[in-house]
């Protein structure tokens, strides 16, 4: 069996608000619960389970989605409102990425937590 992802942990200061703030935006289905993780699944079998482990540190997690749901997640992100930017550094706010021919853009969950779709991987 090749090496691959499983699951990761994400801290949260309420895992299960944060949980559907990134299951609603990337239309995954509505997170499950498993011990003390608040799940959501993606299409490739990893999942990311959030947890209240004590104070939280923003990360940044990428996802790597089609043109189509670029669409609908970058609609559900203009339709809530939220602050977005096409680089890392936050130094162009409203604007998405056109890096290696596809599209990106970054956002921040309610923790801080810097996320990114984009629609080819870096580099390819």
């Amino acid at each position: 069996m090749a090496v691959q992802l499983n699951h990761t942990i994400v801290s949260a200061s309420d895992r299960w608000a944060s949980a559907r703030f990134l299951a609603e935006l990337l239309g995954r289905p509505a997170p499950t619960s498993f011990g003390p993780f608040a799940v959501v699944e993606l299409d490739n079998g990893v999942s990311l389970d959030f947890s209240e482990d004590g104070p939280v540190t923003p990360r940044h997690y990428a996802f790597l989605v089609s043109e189509e749901e670029f669409d609908a997640i970058f609609g559900r992100i203009r339709a809530r409102g939220l602050a977005y930017w096409a680089d890392p550094g936050r130094r162009r706010p409203g604007e998405i990425n056109t890096h290696d021919g596809g599209r990106g853009v970054y956002w921040t969950d309610p923790d801080g937590h810097f996320l990114e779709i984009i629609t080819r991987p870096y580099g390819g």
